[in-house]
């Protein structure tokens, strides 16, 4: 029998201090990455990813990888580390068995454009929202609409995390115009659609969607989210119409839109079931407490 070694973990230069990385030196071939979250309310967090090969997987790399990022973890004050498998995949036994916990579960949905109706969703959007209204933009928000727009992000800090010691991001206006800088960079659109409360100008939700840098293929949905004042009055189906009718209208090489949602967000798997959006996988996020 061929003695079983530990795989050699060497660290790979990045040009973001934000984010660590890991590869094996020789077979079993794998890397890692480790995102460092830098929100003041994020700061005990970071996320893991390990990617090894199917011919190579257990035969020590993703141990020896895994043990590289906990460390590195340890030594930039993080309390939490986060990681997601797709359910029944053999990451989701491999973080199970290593003491893991599971903490929530995503749904994946994907709306395939060739099946939505753009009547349909003309329909949707014209459909009166008495005392709102509809704005939208391709790229950083528009300076006019900059101050409310930071303000309405709060409505994601109520959504559903389950068990997730997710902790909360401190949004401000460098932020909100940091995000939409970094997709343009990549040669991404990020559309956004606001819903506006007519009695005062504040913007009362908000979804987004990004477009990939090819115009082809998938978009895929980021933040939708309603301030708590402002819901159960159809908001967010009448937002996410406006945003598939743009994608149909403006963006006639897109094949699908996706979009993932916690399993306990019943209101928003509601909205997205109404429109269209089909079941593709599920996913299971993994919490480690170091």
């Amino acid at each position: 029998m061929t003695p079983r070694t530990t795989p050699t973990v060497t660290a790979v230069p990045t040009d973001t201090d934000d984010l660590l990385r890991w590869r094996t030196d020789d077979a079993p071939a794998g890397t890692a990455s480790l995102r460092l979250y830098g929100s003041a309310g994020q700061a005990h967090l970071a996320a893991l990813e390990i990617d090894v090969r199917p011919e190579d997987r257990r035969r020590g790399a993703a141990t020896a990888l895994l043990g590289a990022a906990v460390d590195a973890a340890r030594e930039h004050g993080r309390r939490t580390v986060l990681a997601q498998a797709e359910a029944g995949s053999p990451a989701d036994a491999f973080l199970a068995a290593r003491g893991f916990r599971a903490v929530l579960t995503l749904l994946y949905a994907r709306l395939p454009l060739a099946d939505a109706d753009p009547a349909a969703m003309e329909a949707l959007v014209a459909r009166p929202h008495p005392g709102y209204r509809l704005v939208s933009w391709v790229g950083t928000v528009p300076d006019a609409l900059l101050e409310t727009f930071t303000a309405s992000r709060r409505a994601m800090d109520d959504m559903p995390m389950d068990d997730t010691d997710f902790g909360t991001v401190t949004w401000d206006t460098e932020l909100v115009r940091t995000i939409a800088e970094k997709v343009a960079a990549r040669g991404e659109l990020l559309h956004t659609v606001a819903a506006v409360d007519e009695s005062d100008g504040s913007i009362a939700g908000f979804t987004e969607l990004v477009v990939p840098r090819s115009r082809t293929g998938d978009a895929q949905h980021y933040g939708t989210g309603v301030l708590p004042e402002h819901r159960r009055r159809g908001l967010a189906a009448w937002m996410k119409a406006e945003s598939i009718r743009w994608a149909l209208t403006e963006q006639p090489s897109l094949e699908g839109l996706l979009t993932d949602t916690a399993r306990s967000n019943t209101g928003m798997r509601a909205v997205n079931d109404a429109l269209g959006y089909r079941l593709t996988h599920t996913s299971v996020q993994y919490q480690l407490e170091l």
